[in-house]
């Protein structure tokens, strides 16, 4: 006889493969007086991290080191509004609240540390190697092609404190991809796809990368922010097309990322071209590849 409910037939909750987060766990390894991290909670679906958190930060309810990760999102952002969608337990759904030290100039750096971060923490607790695109999202190679597994959305929540989210795509499978050219750690062939020990990895590394920047007053090249982004910069090196606001574009050689984070283009007509912002579509691979 068979011990199903029938209630649960077609529940998004009753995937096998994708175990519910032990919140419980999380904040008693996570959320301690040494660490940065002060509060953690686990919602069952929200419409967005970052909204609700920013939410709460306005409100009084949440400060520096609060946590907010959700099993589903139905309505999550990406930059310039995108939609950002996944099945419930499918992925990695987490917002974070910042309040920076150093200067406001700085915290553009915000959404580049955090793939720093991201990276780090999926090399050695998922296995798998992660390539940056800047300014805010990250790829793996499956097959013999770049897909877009994650992105990141810093936001301001006042005055002094910032929201950065992250989303990461960890078990969809083909036929669960929004668009072709996203992917997951589960179709990269990532060993390592348990949410909870990729999660606690994903916030301490975070917490890491956070501090040195800090104690840094914020500047890259000396808390080794720099280096590191540059290393794992897969646009660097090729020849991009930037989408501006407005509507303008530039075209030219992804040449490097300045101190302000902002990617240098080397154009057509001999200019050196810094991006703030922008869309950044890779036209040819990085030179020798």
């Amino acid at each position: 006889m068979s011990s199903e409910n029938p209630g649960d037939r077609g529940s998004r909750w009753s995937d096998l493969d994708r175990p519910p987060l032990n919140a419980t766990a999380l904040r008693d390894a996570l959320v301690r007086p040494d660490t940065l991290w002060t509060s953690l909670d686990v919602l069952d679906s929200v419409g967005s991290t970052n909204t609700a958190l920013v939410e709460r930060v306005r409100a009084g309810e949440a400060g520096e080191g609060a946590v907010l990760v959700a099993e589903e999102q139905t309505a999550g952002r990406g930059r310039l509004e995108r939609g950002w969608s996944a099945p419930a337990r499918s992925g990695i759904f987490l917002s974070v609240a910042l309040e920076p030290a150093p200067p406001v100039e700085r915290w553009g750096w915000l959404p580049l540390l955090t793939g720093v971060a991201a990276a780090a923490a999926l090399a050695r607790a998922g296995g798998v190697d992660m390539l940056l695109k800047w300014p805010n999202d990250l790829l793996t190679e499956i097959g013999d092609e770049e897909r877009k597994i994650g992105g990141i959305l810093a936001e301001r929540a006042g005055e002094r404190m910032v929201v950065v989210g992250l989303g990461l795509n960890v078990s969809l499978r083909e036929e669960e991809l929004p668009v072709p050219q996203a992917g997951s750690l589960a179709l990269a062939g990532a060993p390592g796809r348990d949410r909870d020990p990729l999660l606690r990895a994903l916030l301490r590394s975070l917490e890491t990368w956070y501090g040195r920047w800090r104690d840094a007053d914020g500047d890259p090249a000396a808390c080794g922010l720099l280096e590191a982004y540059a290393a794992g910069c897969c646009t660097l090196g090729r020849e991009v097309r930037a989408e501006l606001p407005g509507g303008e574009s530039v075209t030219g050689e992804a040449v490097a990322v300045d101190g302000d984070g902002r990617l240098v283009l080397a154009t057509q007509q001999g200019l050196q071209r810094p991006v703030g912002a922008g869309d950044i579509v890779h036209l040819r691979p990085a030179r020798g590849e």
